[in-house]
C-alpha cells in the first residue's frame, strides 16, 4: 500500500512539471552562420546565398525542386531563433534559416571556403551579407 501511495504521490508531481520549452517559450538557436570576408557563411565555412525572387518577411521560399539541387538550403532543426534570423517552413515540410528575412542558400558549385561562384548568377542569386 505504501508502494501505491508513493508512486501515485510520484506521479501528481512529474504530472506538475513542464518541459523546458514549454516553461521558457520556444528553444532558441544560435546563429546558424557567421560572417567571413563580409559574407555569410555555414558552419561548414561555405558561402550562403539569397535568392532575389524570394519575398523578404514572406517567411517561405520560392526555390523548390530542381532549383533546391543546386542551391541547396541551409536546413534547420526548428524552434525559434533571435534577431536578424527566422526560422522558414518549406513547400516539402522541412524547416529552412532566413537572414534578415531573405531564405539562404549554399551553391553547388562552389567547391571549397570562401568560393563565391553563385554571388550574380542568373542576376538573381547574390552574397548573402551582414
Amino acid at each position: 500500500m505504501v508502494r501505491l501511495i508513493a508512486a501515485a504521490a510520484t506521479a501528481a508531481l512529474l504530472a506538475g512539471c513542464s518541459t523546458m520549452e514549454s516553461m521558457y517559450g520556444s528553444v532558441v538557436h544560435p546563429a546558424p552562420a557567421k560572417t567571413y570576408e563580409g559574407a555569410l557563411v555555414g558552419a561548414n565555412d561555405m558561402t550562403l546565398y539569397t535568392f532575389d525572387r524570394d519575398p523578404a518577411g514572406a517567411g517561405r521560399s520560392v526555390c523548390n525542386g530542381p532549383c533546391a539541387a543546386n542551391w541547396p538550403p541551409l536546413y534547420a532543426d526548428g524552434g525559434a531563433a533571435r534577431g536578424d534570423w527566422t526560422v522558414i517552413r518549406r513547400d516539402d515540410g522541412r524547416m529552412q534559416w532566413a537572414y534578415k528575412g531573405k531564405p539562404l542558400y549554399y551553391w553547388v558549385k562552389d567547391q571549397k571556403p570562401g568560393d563565391r561562384t553563385g554571388d550574380g548568377f542568373n542576376g538573381a542569386w547574390r552574397v548573402a551579407r551582414p
